[in-house]
Formats: C-alpha cells, structure tokens, sequence
C-alpha cells in the first residue's frame, strides 16, 4: 500500500479547494493593464507544498516564499520530508527558472511596476549545510541577473533576494565568499552581533520558544515591549524580522497575533493559509 505523504495530503486537500476557481499559473506573468499589488510582509512557508509551487502564492500576490531543499547527487531537491524526495522537484525547476521568466516577462520584476522591494526567496537547507550551500551557489551563479547579489564589499539589488536558512553550517563558507548570489538568515542570537546586514539581511526565530502569548486575550506588556525592541534593534541594523511557529489555524488568535506583529513592525508574517493572510492585510492596508 503508498505511503500518503505530507506533500501529497497537503496538495491533494490544497487542489479540492482552488480547483475551478485558481487563477492559472502565467495569469500575471504575460501583462495587461491591470498591475497587482503585491504583499510584502506575506511570507509563504513550505510553499511547494502547495497544489502550484510558487504560482500560488504568486496568485495570491505574496512577497516571499519559502522552500526547503536537499542535496541528493549534485541536485537540489525541493521538500519537506525524505520519503517526498522527487528527482522532477527540483529548486531550478519550481523557483529559479519560473521567477527568471517571470521577471524577464514583467520587466525586471517580480510584479510589473514594483521594484522598489525585491521578492525573498527563503532556501532552508534540509541536508548539511556547507557542501549543500556550495552546490546551492553553484545553481545561482547561471541566474546572478535575477538574484540581489553581494560582491566584494557592495550589495547589488536584484529582482529577488535569496536567503538561506536551515543548516547553520552554511554559514561559515558564506561569510568567506568574496561574492555570493544569496544572504544569511540569521537568529535572534544574531541581533546586535557583528555580522552586518550585508550578510544577514533577515532574522528570523520560532514564536513559540520566545512568547508564551498565543493570541488568546491581549498580549501581556512585557511580551509587547520584548516584541518591539527586537524589532526595534533588527530595523536599526537595517534587517527583517520574521517568526515562524506563530498560530496559523483561522481564527481570532491567529488574527490577534498577526495584528499584533504588524503593529510592531514585523517584517513577514509566517503563513501556509495564502487565501487568510491575502485577506487580513487587505483589510487591514495602511
């Protein structure tokens, strides 16, 4: 009897909802009078979990995604489970060449008109993360156009910016590099240390290992204050914050946590729920 995976349950559910009412793939990819505005702060985690690896999340205007990869025989494999491991699932061919054509489509951009912020695509490396990073950097180097790129001391902003997270033995050959095609996403242990944001562009930690609020009743105002201030230092240093592990199924503490991150200032707000997370920044657009 098949194993029902993780990524085959999640796509399966994901298809039975948009079927007959998802937007197809180059809807905004081939141009037209209307321009989309994109989403910044809406960060898709695991997004190739997601019936449309990251059309979907393209679709629902989103400004960062999220996709976990594995070295296996000089490829980058894309998911969240070994057992989900497939050689046609490959970062080239669900996020690099897709968003290469898209910019090239939209004029230089993600999102035709807006080049001001460039879209974040979060690499978390699954396997170790030195030789990984190293095959990661050579999958790049063809696409360096595409990507935000440090070079000898300069940051260069492209159309997207990749981050790597996971292994943290990436790291160390990052830091050497001369040039790279892609930048560090750090931790709060991070905040306020040497590495400038050249480097470590964005930090980012898990929820629930640093608040014990959850959303249910107001935030206590220690919980707010420590909220702010690590905002307060990242954005000084001029990097982004983001946290994963925040509550994520519908509901009012979902959107009292979410309320309260954007109060902050909070950077990317964490999400497998693109239909939610689109709707809750609309209805609360500055």
């Amino acid at each position: 009897m098949a194993l029902t995976t993780r990524r085959r349950a999640l796509t399966t559910f994901g298809a039975a909802l948009v079927g007959g009412v998802a937007m197809p793939a180059h809807a905004y990819a081939t141009g037209g009078g209307h321009h989309p505005r994109p989403l910044i702060r809406a960060h898709a985690h695991n997004d190739y979990e997601h019936p449309r690896p990251l059309f979907d999340a393209l679709d629902h205007r989103f400004g960062s995604v999220e996709a976990d990869i594995y070295l296996v025989d000089g490829q980058l494999l894309v998911a969240h489970d070994p057992v989900d491991l497939d050689p046609s699932r490959t970062l080239e061919s669900l996020y690099l060449e897709p968003l290469a054509e898209r910019v090239r489509a939209q004029h230089g951009s993600v999102y035709r008109g807006y080049h001001r912020t460039p879209f974040q695509l979060l690499i978390d490396i699954k396997t170790e993360g030195a030789s990984t990073y190293a095959e990661l950097h050579r999958h790049l180097r063809p696409y360096r156009r595409l990507f935000t790129t440090y070079s000898h001391g300069k940051v260069r902003r492209g159309a997207v910016t990749a981050v790597v997270s996971g292994d943290r033995a990436a790291r160390g050959p990052m830091e050497a590099q001369r040039v790279r095609y892609a930048f560090y996403d750090g931790r709060l242990a991070d905040l306020g240390g040497p590495a400038p944001a050249s480097l470590i562009p964005l930090i980012s930690d898990n929820w629930s290992l640093n608040f014990s609020w959850q959303g249910v009743g107001p935030i206590p105002p220690a919980e707010r204050e420590k909220l702010r201030g690590i905002v307060s230092a990242a954005h000084a240093r001029r990097q982004r914050v983001r946290f994963w592990a925040t509550p994520d199924l519908p509901g009012p503490q979902r959107e009292a946590v979410w309320g309260e991150l954007l109060a902050a200032g909070v950077d990317h707000l964490n999400t497998d729920d693109l239909a939610g997370l689109e709707a809750f920044l609309d209805a609360h657009r500055g």
